[in-house]
């Protein structure tokens, strides 16, 4: 009996949480373009937020590769990813006439950095790889599924190009696999998967107005 990937495993039991976020009014406005402009801009200064952590996390994880050049050279693989959709967010920002950079975070984008810069501050590397993991294999899956709804000149069309994209699901594939080489299959590990997915959601109605803060993990 071969044995499942605990990166599947992670991904199977919180399934719940990617529906809703498919569901989710936020990503529904991404589908079929009705998504206010004021909506999105609120959304990609709070992501850019998040996104300079995710970075930071990143390049925790790669002060962990003990010297071994390949693992290295995957965490700067994978920085580069970050950097890409910073770009694409900065691009975003100019069109909307925001600045991303200085914005602060909302209460749900602050406890979210909370978790996931503190896994990467005290956690094992196989722990940051399990809380960073969701946000790179959901954005993928949404990706896919709004792409199938993507209209020509969608107004959102870049952002669906950018998380359907090839490129983007191999970055997914690698984390996964670095969670699978590193993370232990533990009920913190199970925890910290869950708790990430539960932001995510979260994130979605912080940028519709809707707060909502997890308590203390």
């Amino acid at each position: 009996m071969i044995n499942t990937p605990l990166s599947v495993r992670l991904w199977r039991d919180n399934t719940d949480l990617a529906d809703a976020c498919l569901r989710h009014p936020f990503v529904r406005g991404l589908a079929d373009g009705s998504l206010p402009t004021e909506v999105f801009a609120r959304y990609v200064a709070q992501d850019v937020y998040y996104l300079k952590a995710f970075f930071r996390a990143y390049a925790f994880a790669a002060g962990r590769s003990e010297g071994r050049h390949e693992l290295a050279v995957t965490f700067h693989r994978l920085m580069g990813g970050v950097l890409e959709e910073l770009e694409m967010h900065a691009g975003h920002a100019a069109r909307l006439g925001i600045d991303a950079l200085g914005a602060e975070p909302s209460p749900t984008t602050a406890a979210y950095v909370d978790l996931l810069l503190d896994t990467a501050w005290r956690g094992t590397l196989g722990e940051i790889m399990v809380v960073m993991t969701p946000c790179m294999r959901l954005y993928a899956h949404l990706g896919r599924a709004l792409a199938a709804q993507r209209t020509e000149n969608h107004p959102y069309g870049e952002w669906i190009d950018a998380y359907s994209s090839e490129e983007m699901e191999q970055l997914a594939a690698e984390l996964e696999g670095l969670l699978d080489e590193f993370a232990e299959n533990s009920p913190r590990a199970h925890e910290l998967y869950r708790l990430a997915m539960e932001y995510e959601l979260d994130f979605f109605s912080a940028s519709l107005g809707d707060v909502t803060v997890r308590g203390a993990r």
